[in-house]
């Protein structure tokens, strides 16, 4: 059985690492993948790319950093998933940031949402492209998902296909190629993950006019967005069979 590559790139805030681990083991937890079924690359510490075709597929992770900072590792990162993407041989998925980077590799835009910042567990639509789509197939034409971000995909790459969106952002979720998706919402964060990221940005998000306690009300499961890593790894290893 082959591995899954997750693609790291960043970190989470100090409090939350110290009790549920960082980046790399929240997206193994929730795609089911046991010690020695994945490998980890810090591309945003410098480490170098492998070769993608080793794996089953690829997970690329979310970070505090910022795509239109046109980081090295980051600008790096875009062009080497621009290339599996156009090669088609080994299934992506894209989350947050690595959502945004994958966009920005394929020729699309990736800015400031000029709608403000969304954080917290929020109703997204599935569009009536997704009805069709490997990984999106079945899923409600409602659902909940956890969400943290700031910047988003303002304009979709190129021959994307628009897969669910929410009132912040009509770019939720894309198909970039054949066996390559990004989603800005967060399949692996669990309620107490998002209620952790809630109460670290709480002065944060009273500055900029939401309330932390009422966030922290509407916090719980997102289970239909949760089970979309679950998927991804059984869509990418029974291509490999």
């Amino acid at each position: 059985m082959q591995k899954l590559l997750i693609l790291q790139t960043g970190s989470t805030l100090p409090q939350l690492a110290a009790r549920h681990g960082d980046f790399a083991a929240w997206f193994a937890r929730g795609a089911g993948l046991g010690r020695g079924e994945f490998d980890v690359v810090r591309c945003d510490r410098g480490e170098a790319l492998p070769a993608a075709t080793r794996y089953a597929g690829v997970l690329v992770t979310g970070s505090a950093s910022m795509v239109t900072e046109r980081a090295d590792w980051s600008e790096r990162s875009a062009e080497w998933l621009a290339r599996l993407v156009h090669a088609d041989t080994v299934p992506v998925l894209g989350v947050c940031y690595g959502h945004q980077l994958l966009a920005h590799g394929l020729g699309g835009t990736v800015d400031w949402n000029p709608r403000g910042r969304q954080i917290g567990t929020k109703p997204l639509s599935r569009s009536a492209a997704a009805r069709g789509d490997a990984l999106f197939h079945g899923l409600d034409e409602n659902f909940r998902a956890q969400t943290t971000h700031q910047q988003v995909v303002t304009v979709a790459p190129p021959g994307a296909t628009v897969l669910a969106s929410s009132a912040l952002d009509p770019h939720q979720a894309l198909r970039l190629g054949e066996r390559a998706w990004g989603v800005q919402f967060h399949p692996e964060f669990s309620a107490g993950i998002m209620a952790g990221y809630i109460r670290g940005r709480s002065e944060r998000l009273r500055s900029e006019g939401q309330d932390p306690q009422t966030l922290l009300r509407e916090c719980g499961p997102a289970p239909a967005a949760r089970r979309l890593l679950r998927r991804f790894v059984h869509l990418a290893r029974s291509r490999r069979d």
